[in-house]
């Protein structure tokens, strides 16, 4: 079985493709925020390795990422994303001047001993990216306090906001407001929702999962683990920077490789037989 993922804001901002910037400004204007770039190359790379006939049998996003696993899915059109995600950049812009906040990451650290560190107040643990890898969000003033308790190397993150926390409740109530508004569609292929690892399959289930996306923690190690349970053998990272695939050494799964859409493209022309286009239904 084959994975499509999607990374989220670590996978760093690509100015969009040219085709794609008369529906972005029709939906956004002329000022283009980085959320809307980075989705924007998320449903670019979908749609062009849809063209090489290469198709998931699942797919998944990691925070940021998940509205590019839907749109992969068939969940909503492209001008549906690009409104989605520039209502879901304002609103954590608004909880990062009502509530500044940020996020850092902790590395070669146990997930465990970072939630004991931290204890029951202040900062929360927001992404459990890996064995290896978590990251905290919190209230600006307190963070640097919560993670100098924590073992491990740290690196903030360029946020002005806490996301995946309940600094934020108040920009995801509005998203969920927002996702109301909107249509969505069946997937055509399963997606495995970072909140919780659950497979989604009914158009519902998709809309509900991005609903609490905002504010509860990403559970990439959860999502792993499904993929892994499915028996996927091979996942290929669309939207840039190769960070999931980077991280998913710390899993030590042998029976799961990852490439990036750049790799993938750079070697169907020479060999990549185990990667070679899929027809659907095959």
């Amino acid at each position: 079985m084959r994975a499509f993922v999607f990374p989220g804001q670590g996978g760093g901002v690509v100015e969009p493709a040219a085709e794609f910037l008369p529906a972005i400004r029709r939906v956004v204007g002329e000022r283009i925020p980085d959320q809307v770039k980075m989705f924007a190359r998320a449903a670019w790379d979908a749609d062009e390795i849809r063209t090489l006939e290469v198709r998931p049998d699942v797919v998944a996003g990691h925070s940021l990422g998940e509205y590019g696993a839907a749109y992969a899915a068939g969940c909503f059109d492209l001008e549906t994303g690009l409104w989605l995600v520039a209502q879901r950049d304002r609103f954590l812009a608004q909880a990062a001047e009502e509530c500044p906040g940020g996020m850092v990451a902790i590395l070669k650290a146990d997930p465990s001993e970072v939630e004991e560190a931290l204890g029951e107040a202040g900062p929360v643990v927001a992404n459990y990216n890996s064995p290896r890898q978590t990251v905290v969000s919190g209230l600006r003033g307190a963070l640097g306090d919560a993670v100098s308790r924590v073992r491990g190397r740290k690196i903030p993150l360029n946020v002005s906001f806490a996301a995946h926390s309940p600094y934020v409740a108040a920009a995801g109530e509005k998203m969920r407001e927002t996702l109301d508004a909107v249509d969505f569609s069946v997937p055509r292929v399963p997606i495995v929702s970072a909140a919780d690892g659950s497979v989604l399959t009914t158009a519902e289930s998709v809309r509900e999962a991005l609903k609490g996306q905002m504010v509860a923690p990403v559970r990439w190690v959860k999502v792993v683990e499904t993929l892994a349970k499915m028996r996927v053998e091979e996942w290929i990272e669309l939207g840039g920077g190769g960070v999931l695939t980077r991280m998913l050494k710390d899993f030590e799964l042998p029976s799961l490789k990852g490439i990036t859409f750049e790799d993938l493209r750079a070697r169907l022309p020479q060999q990549a037989q185990n990667l070679l286009p899929r027809k659907e239904g095959e």
